[in-house]
């Protein structure tokens, strides 16, 4: 997956790559979108990964296109989405907001897939009058040929065979360095996730006791500090506002954006490769500002307007 530093070099380009492709719009609601956005995830993964850069025409200008909606998905939905046509649950992607020309843009960022996804089952679309066009047939599997995904060759499966086998190679030889450069009588600590380095070189001061009063420390899983996702952070403020307000995705979408939910460890865990996990805590903090302003949700969304917009 590039980094986010490729990623601003990826904007000034002007043209479609073999790991950068454009497309000048993406509709929830458009069945032919969704099988596009599917087959190319899969061509980048296959292909050592890549990114999609949606509102943005074939030469590299903004297209001026709404790219909210896109920005609004929920990963774990498009997990789903791409199970269902290749049997996998692949979730090595991640979106970010981003700018170009002073128009917003949605970029896909895409990783490389340890397992080459396979499409088993057909991506089709009506057209009209019941006529039918396939995206993607059964055991096809795609990879990108220059700006374009299409289906794989013999050689496209070896060097995909050789980038993994050279991936693992890599690993192993890192882990062997790390581990004979640690001095003699080293030891592992796991710390929480909010950790943050504050050493030299990056580390991590700690702090011992002999005293066994002390309190022990032990780690709480994941799914009971964060058990939800933005999905299930709707359903369940929905039900605590119980009927006086009825929200929606977007609602929640730009509430997460104006507050920077992400950055806070308390509303949000954000993980690499995943979708990100919200608390019981968000939730309620969600309720309580509606609670003490019924027009908080309106005065977000014109807020998250106005950031599009560069007004603030």
């Amino acid at each position: 997956m590039p980094s986010e530093e490729e990623l601003r070099t990826l904007l000034v380009r002007t043209a479609e790559t073999a790991e950068l492709d454009f497309k000048s719009k993406f509709e929830v609601a458009d069945a032919s979108d969704w099988l596009e956005i599917i087959k190319d995830i899969a061509a980048f993964a296959n292909s050592g990964g890549g990114t999609i850069l949606i509102g943005v025409n074939d030469d590299g200008a903004p297209s001026g296109a709404d790219v909210t909606g896109a920005l609004a998905i929920d990963p774990a939905d498009l997990t789903n989405r791409i199970h269902k046509y290749t049997s996998t649950h692949f979730h090595g992607f991640k979106f970010i907001e981003c700018e170009k020309g002073g128009h917003e843009i949605c970029a896909i960022m895409i990783r490389s897939c340890l397992v080459s996804l396979v499409f088993t089952r057909v991506g089709t679309y009506e057209v009209a009058h019941g006529r039918q066009k396939t995206v993607f047939s059964v055991g096809t599997v795609y990879f990108r040929h220059g700006a374009k995904s299409e289906p794989g060759t013999s050689e496209d499966l070896r060097m995909f065979l050789e980038r993994e086998l050279e991936l693992i190679k890599r690993s192993w030889l890192d882990g062997i360095a790390k581990v004979v450069e640690a001095p003699a009588g080293s030891r592992f600590a796991i710390l929480p996730p909010e950790t943050e380095p504050a050493g030299p070189s990056g580390a991590l001061p700690l702090r011992l006791t002999d005293d066994p009063t002390a309190p022990a420390y032990y780690a709480v899983p994941l799914d009971t500090t964060h058990p939800f996702r933005q999905k299930e952070v709707m359903r369940e403020a929905n039900a605590k506002l119980a009927g006086r307000k009825t929200i929606n995705a977007h609602d929640i979408f730009c509430v997460r954006r104006v507050y920077s939910v992400e950055k806070d460890i308390k509303f949000c865990y954000t993980q690499n490769y995943a979708t990100p996990r919200y608390s019981e805590a968000f939730v309620d903090w969600v309720v309580q500002k509606y609670e003490e302003d019924e027009s908080f949700f309106n005065k977000t969304k014109q807020q998250f307007d106005q950031v599009k917009r560069g007004v603030v």
